[in-house]
């Protein structure tokens, strides 16, 4: 198996994770059969690699709550809603403004 993420999830290099991830929810292939989607509880950093505890697994179904990842290992983060939403207004509105500076000069008073 060769787990690439879903089309909204963004790859991540495990070396690149840190506490802004903390709280969103990730999926990663920690072996050859096993996918792992679960949410960020606390990432450490460790000399040759990332491990990243798992919020709430607790060993539920024989899932072990951490993994431990080389610094080049993608796992996929699905975005942060609010920050999503943040970033599209903001950019709906600079759009709105660009759009309106371009308007400007296009309403001319009428001579009479």
């Amino acid at each position: 198996m060769s787990y690439s993420g879903t089309g909204n999830e963004k790859a991540v290099a495990a070396s690149d994770l840190n506490r802004t991830h903390v709280g969103l929810t990730v999926s990663f292939q920690p072996d050859e059969f096993t996918v792992v989607f679960g949410r960020i509880g606390a990432i450490a950093r460790k000399e040759g690699g990332v491990t990243i505890a798992l919020e709430g697994v607790d060993g539920t179904g024989g899932l072990p709550a951490h993994y431990s990842f080389p610094p080049t290992q993608q796992v996929y983060v699905q975005p942060d809603m609010l920050t999503n939403t943040e970033s599209t207004i903001k950019d709906l509105f600079g759009k709105v403004q660009d759009n309106l500076r371009g308007h400007k000069g296009d309403h001319r008073p009428e001579n009479v």
